[in-house]
């Protein structure tokens, strides 16, 4: 079923891996870092006669964080490469349903793309061609994996005998990344060998599932450019979960192998490893992730591509600040339900934070978060007992049903409204036939007998039998294990009583418009808080607070996060622009505790004004996370593999991008003096923030 011929332009079988490591031979062309020095320029436009291939296991399949990379990314990109630009998918018919269009073959327009399509189907492959229904529409091209399904054996067999990778019969992941793979090379296969002298193709191709592709590519000797892109290593993500291991402080003392191994993901590490060492020019999404890469997968990264977001501007600032106060109504409404008959707080001086993602405790910070949170208590107790913050933890854990107790202050909520609504209602009757008649209507005579004693039931049926819940859900614990986040919150004592200026609720699940309980899409919830937590000891990038960023929301992020660095690096006064890095690569977890609750802590005591201030300055620092400025490194990636796979190009690099130790980085765009967190500076009195403003925070 293989279309491409074992041996290279010369005749010679091709190189194979070394049985004893998952390293490639070097032999294969093209795979030495590349001297990169000063005399790098500005990259010339995406020429008529490149062909661009992007092959992940999230095109239009909704998996992780890689699939907003490239949703995001795309309309960029089709801005770049126009229609010569094509992505690489597998068929999943859920997905597909919604978000993929298909259509005829481009037989006139790209007829090299459409008889490689065709060749595949007549081998009995399900391949499909169309159109991805999001911003910029791109082609894409899908591969029903199940369709070779018999080819299974003999391609694990394949890849055995060539690369001495195995793949387990018990890893259905792995299985899917063979089979991917061989698709994906197959396909690159047919299309290079009828394209061949009259175009230029780059392959990119995005974490391991892909991998397998971008090996048999390169054993195979297509002429195709390829770059491959780590947005995390496997073996990083294992290593981070483990507490006993201080992995940023001995990335050097580890041997991969044996870690790998250890843990039962060799295979895919090998996969992973052959995959940075095969391709023309490999990529990680931040500096942190490029050091981690350059220890676990032994090659360093020669490019940062950080990863960006479609951003928007409001034609007034006003706009955003009008959506901050309409999202947090919403929140406001789930917030009387659910602390229904303890709503002794002012809801004019409660501030909404939250931290989201992954169910990964340890690696997004949430042990950080809640021991933070115990001692904010503390101080707001001490201090402003005036201020309450309603702390939020979205991270989707097994349950089996919703809380009693939360769907029932929901439910009185709603019928206390229903009958407050239908009082209204007669009052008003009674007001205008007052007034019609010509007469002042007196209050005694507003309210009769029977809506005194609705209203009484209405008080009575608010008396509290229980606390407020601290989860929404009924989660399914196990006794020999408690859930990490239950555990850590009755350690700390965050039990919502009437004392507490700090409530607590942990929403085990996903935000979705539909839920009974708090019916908001992710960014709608986002936008209705007031500071979003992310202090993570493990995130190669961080989607959470860039996403915060561009809505006009505080954050507080680490060092150890993508995103962290970048900020660092772009931005001179992070704080000054509402955004807090804390330190946790250079500081113990109890100091690290120490900074977290101190800018909590001072976020609280930033006046209504101050924290608008805030909100227009986050917005502005958007512009250094839109795909428009920083979609350039995935330029200068595919310059580099296209002039080390056509020796003969003659091209150039971006003048943002910086070389350091052989690595293009962004360029700082912000650099000025670093000035520490100051309450009287952020009052910021030149800065003048209308009345509407201040009445929408």
């Amino acid at each position: 079923m293989d279309p491409i011929q074992e041996k290279d332009d010369r005749g010679r079988p091709y190189p194979q891996y070394n049985g004893d490591s998952a390293m490639p031979v070097r032999e294969i062309s093209g795979t030495e870092s590349p001297e990169v020095g000063p005399s790098v320029r500005t990259p010339e436009p995406m020429e008529a006669d490149t062909f661009v291939f992007e092959a992940a296991w999230e095109v239009v399949n909704k998996v992780g964080g890689i699939y907003t990379v490239i949703k995001t990314k795309t309309e960029q990109t089709v801005i770049e490469c126009g229609e010569n630009y094509v992505l690489l998918g597998p068929y999943v018919d859920d997905t597909a349903k919604l978000q993929f269009e298909e259509q005829a073959l481009p037989n006139d327009d790209h007829p090299f793309l459409a008889e490689a399509i065709t060749a595949m189907r007549k081998r009995g492959v399900g391949v499909h061609y169309g159109r991805w229904l999001i911003d910029g529409a791109p082609k894409v091209v899908l591969f029903e994996v199940n369709s070779v399904l018999d080819e299974l054996p003999s391609w694990r067999h394949d890849l055995w005998e060539k690369c001495k990778i195995g793949c387990p019969e018990s890893d259905a992941d792995a299985q899917n990344a063979v089979l991917f793979g061989y698709l994906i090379s197959w396909f690159l296969g047919e299309y290079t060998a009828r394209s061949d002298g009259h175009q230029r193709v780059v392959a990119h191709f995005h974490e391991w599932l892909s991998g397998v592709g971008l090996i048999l590519t390169r054993m195979r000797n297509i002429k195709a450019a390829t770059i491959f892109t780590t947005h995390a290593t496997l073996l990083g993500r294992y290593l981070c979960a483990d507490p006993a291991i201080d992995f940023y402080n001995h990335m050097s003392d580890f041997n991969p192998d044996k870690e790998a191994a250890d843990r039962g993901i060799y295979h895919r590490y090998c996969i992973e490893r052959a995959a940075a060492y095969a391709t023309h020019v490999f990529t990680a999404v931040s500096q942190i992730t490029a050091d981690e890469a350059e220890h676990l997968l032994k090659r360093r990264p020669e490019v940062v591509t950080p990863n960006g977001l479609n951003s928007y501007h409001f034609a007034a600032l006003h706009e955003f600040q009008t959506m901050h106060a309409d999202a947090k109504k919403k929140i406001e409404k789930f917030i009387i339900g659910h602390f229904h008959g303890f709503l002794d707080f002012d809801l004019d001086k409660t501030l909404y934070i939250f931290t989201a993602g992954r169910y990964e405790f340890r690696n997004k910070g949430c042990d950080l978060f809640i021991e933070s949170l115990a001692r904010l208590n503390h101080m707001l107790k001490e201090t402003h007992p005036d201020v309450t913050v309603v702390a939020f933890i979205i991270m989707p854990a097994p349950t089996n049903s919703y809380n009693v107790g939360t769907l029932a202050g929901q439910a009185s909520t709603k019928r206390h409204q229903d009958t407050v609504a239908e009082i209204k209602s007669k009052v008003g009757d009674k007001i205008w036939d007052a007034i019609s008649r010509g007469k002042m209507p007196k209050a005694e005579d507003l309210l009769d007998s029977a809506d005194r004693v609705k209203l009484k039931r209405c008080i009575y049926s608010s008396q509290p039998k229980s606390l407020p819940p601290v989860v929404t859900h009924n989660m399914v614990e196990d006794p020999k294990e408690p859930d990490a986040v239950l555990a850590n919150l009755r350690r700390c004592e965050l039990y919502n009583r009437r004392s507490d200026r700090v409530k607590v609720i942990f929403h085990p699940e996903f935000l979705n418009p539909s839920s009974p309980l708090l019916p908001m899409e992710y960014e709608e919830f986002v936008r209705g808080c007031h500071l979003g937590v992310f202090p993570s000891y493990y995130e190669p990038w961080g989607y959470t607070p860039a996403e915060c960023t561009v809505m006009g929301v505080c954050s507080i992020t680490s060092n150890l996060s993508g995103f962290g660095c970048f900020i660092e690096q772009q931005v001179a006064n992070p704080v000054g622009c509402g955004i807090h890095v804390i330190d946790r690569r250079f500081k113990s977890p109890e100091e690290s505790v120490g900074q977290l609750t101190d800018y909590m802590y001072s976020y609280c005591n930033l006046s209504r004004r101050q924290r608008v201030n805030l909100r227009n300055r986050v917005e502005r620092v958007s512009d250094l996370l839109g795909w428009s400025s920083l979609t350039v490194y995935y330029q200068i990636a595919r310059q580099l593999a296209l002039k080390k796979a056509y020796k003969h190009l003659k091209g150039s690099m971006h003048k943002t991008a910086k070389v350091r130790e052989g690595l293009v980085q962004p360029v700082p765009v912000v650099r000025k003096s670093r000035d520490r967190f100051d309450i009287e500076r952020l009052s910021l009195s030149t800065d003048e923030v209308p009345q509407n403003q201040l009445d929408m925070e």
